[in-house]
């Protein structure tokens, strides 16, 4: 006797769908937490060690907020003007942030005491980092100069003169600290060396430079001005590899995601936009209530946050799953010789094609319909496949073209009261406008009718139910002739164009012709 075959399910091509994997992964950034802050909220920051805290800078203050439960930890409000550009140090114990008055001020961030003050800016600073070797700052200021801190010593060792307007934008590089990169009003991007203490690459982007960064590795930036973004390569020369310009108003700050594969900024046309750097298109976008100054992303992409003109801040978070956080410490983690991980490594390894394998026959797991299927029982199995139903109506169509070429489709349907039909027959009427299973339906609903008519009348359900089968094919069938008597129109009027345009053709012409 032949194995016994299960049903076939037929694989339909998928329909176009608005929702691709990368809108679906950056809506799970939900549930928006919206605070008002005193003032518009210029600059965030996300500290570089777990938890994540982030530091909010607005009017005169610099607000530390928990990114586990979204409210101030701790307030910094020693400033005597407008506070700009508030920044953790690498190691999170440290903060640094400029102001209207020209002041660079290094604060503890537990205490909040302030631990230096550097004050040879003569106009506001709205540029302050800590670079890589953490005993250096940068700054930048509307009198056009960008200088580099000693901490120690509270003195500048670098200063650079070259901009003409006003500096807003600038960072150190991560991979070579003596690599500073600035953008400017007056419309360029420069990059920097301290050994050499001037521009050694000038870029001009066409318009004032809100925001820069530099790619992991430092061989391409990006710079935002006006509603445009650029991209350049620092390998060749400063090279214009990319100019994107989806915004309609002036880009205002940037930030990378975790693994910077996505670029994302806001704007002040109330959008942010997330890019993918690969082809630089647009992936996913978020409109807020008001132009936005400044937006940030935690390093482990679970916090999304943004700050506006009139003085809301957005929190959005996205809940990690488990198997992401188990991906991120394999990879981290090192396995040392000596322990359980260094003897068991290689067990995922492929066997080669002169390796010797143990061939393993796997026993045909039948599911329930197919299970009653190869015992004849075609009722249960009716009743199985439609209990499931809402999860895949192409099981139940594969499920009753079985039972047609079986000839048993008469044998499931037949000794059913009210109840047992019901399921039946609402999936016929809520699947038999559907292209592809409606010849299917059509007869399956012809055996239904056949077997029933002398019954009905007696069940208040099935005859509701029959009624609305009926209503749904008498407006597909109105839907039908409408649709020819369009496609009709449609062909009269190609036919006249194609006479129209014949008939304007010159004589010669239409002798070529």
């Amino acid at each position: 006797m032949a194995d016994y075959q299960k049903v076939i399910v037929k694989k339909y091509s998928k329909s176009l769908s608005k929702k691709s994997s990368e809108s679906r992964y950056w809506k799970k950034f939900k549930s928006p937490i919206l605070i008002k802050e005193y003032a518009s909220v210029s600059s965030i920051y996300f500290s570089p060690v777990t938890p994540h805290d982030f530091a909010v800078t607005a009017s005169a203050r610099v607000q530390i907020y928990s990114s586990k439960t979204h409210q101030p930890k701790k307030t910094i409000s020693r400033f005597k003007d407008i506070a700009y550009s508030a920044c953790f140090r690498p190691d999170g114990k440290l903060l640094v942030a400029g102001d209207g008055t020209g002041l660079v001020q290094l604060f503890d961030v537990n205490s909040r005491a302030i631990l230096r003050t550097f004050k040879e800016h003569t106009m506001p600073v709205h540029v302050a980092q800590f670079s890589a070797q953490k005993t250096n700052i940068l700054s930048a200021s509307d009198d056009c100069t960008v200088r580099i801190w000693d901490i120690p010593s509270e003195t500048s060792v670098n200063v650079f003169r070259d901009h003409d307007d006003y500096v807003r934008t600038g960072l150190v590089s991560n991979d070579n600290p003596n690599l500073i990169l600035t953008g400017s009003y007056d419309h360029t991007v420069r990059l920097w060396d301290m050994r050499q203490n001037e521009c050694v690459m000038t870029m001009r982007h066409g318009a004032p430079v809100e925001s820069v960064l530099m790619y992991p590795g430092g061989g391409a930036i990006v710079s935002a001005g006006g509603p445009t973004l650029k991209v350049w390569d620092l390998l060749s020369g400063g090279r214009c590899m990319h100019e994107v310009s989806n915004h309609q108003k002036t880009i205002t700050s940037m930030c990378f995601d975790g693994s910077a594969s996505r670029l994302v900024t806001g704007s002040l046309d109330h959008h942010v936009k997330v890019y993918n750097v690969e082809d630089y298109k647009v992936v996913y976008s978020v409109k807020y209530p008001a132009p936005v100054l400044s937006v940030a992303l935690s390093p482990n992409d679970t916090h999304l946050v943004a700050g506006m003109a009139n003085g809301l801040l957005s929190i959005r978070q996205r809940q990690a799953k488990t198997s992401e956080t188990v991906v991120k410490k394999k990879q981290e983690s090192y396995i040392r010789g000596g322990t359980y991980k260094y003897f068991m490594r290689g067990q995922s390894n492929q066997a080669a094609q002169d390796d010797f394998a143990v061939e393993q026959v796997r026993r045909n797991k039948l599911t329930k319909y197919d299970t009653h299927l190869k015992k004849f029982q075609y009722g249960n199995a009716l009743d199985e496949v439609l209990r499931i139903s809402t999860r895949s109506a192409a099981v139940v169509v594969a499920l009753l073209q079985e039972l047609i070429h079986r000839d048993g489709l008469k044998a499931a349907i037949t000794g059913r009261d009210d109840v047992s039909l019901e399921p039946l027959v609402r999936f016929i009427v809520k699947n038999i406008n559907h292209p592809r299973y409606t010849n299917l339906l059509v007869d399956v609903s012809d055996v239904v009718i056949d077997v029933y008519t002398p019954v009905f009348g007696q069940s208040p359900l099935i005859d509701d139910l029959m009624k609305q089968l009926q209503n749904k094919v008498k407006q597909e069938i109105k839907f039908q002739k409408d649709l020819t008597q369009t496609i009709a129109a449609l062909d009269m009027l190609f036919a006249r164009s194609g006479i129209s345009s014949h008939a304007a053709m010159s004589p010669s012409t239409r002798t070529a012709v």
